[in-house]
């Protein structure tokens, strides 16, 4: 009976204490399509929507560094962190070091071969405002190792 009691104990303590395993760690690298919009309400109507396409190998571990953006000078110090996930959806909040102000967010929907992204950004000290929608379609496995693929 104390034996039966330990285990029934035992399961209960291990199925609280279970580590969700972050989307990042879930999905392997494919290759996408990669659909990328930019958007600056603020610009003029000619200034205001940039697109560009490109073939690219993404895994879970890239959505936080995914949106080509992040690489400007303007967000040198920002990176997309805490990581959450609720089903098929990811979502990260832009945290930047650099006192400015700059403040964001990013979501992921992630399905078996579509992945859509959207990183919102509002520059500190400016009120400006802008977003990067990424949009991936897969189209199979990775040619290579490397995970940064670009075939325009």
């Amino acid at each position: 009976m104390a034996a039966r009691l330990a285990f029934c104990a035992l399961t209960l303590i291990s199925a609280f204490t279970a580590v969700s395993i972050p989307a990042s760690e879930t999905m392997p690298a494919r290759l996408y399509e990669v659909i990328t919009e930019t958007s600056m309400p603020h610009l003029e109507e000619n200034l205001r929507y940039a697109v560009t396409r490109e073939n690219r190998c993404l895994a879970g571990e890239d959505l936080a560094s995914a949106f080509p953006v992040l690489k400007s000078a303007s967000l040198a110090d920002c990176r997309l962190r805490h990581e959450s996930r609720h089903g098929d959806a990811v979502s990260y909040l832009l945290v930047c070091d650099g006192g400015h102000g700059t403040t964001g967010n990013a979501s992921w929907r992630v399905g078996e071969r579509l992945m859509v992204g959207t990183l919102n950004v509002k520059l500190g000290g400016k009120n400006m405002t802008f977003f990067q929608r990424m949009t991936a379609k897969q189209l199979g496995e990775c040619p290579s190792k490397a995970h940064q693929l670009s075939v325009q």
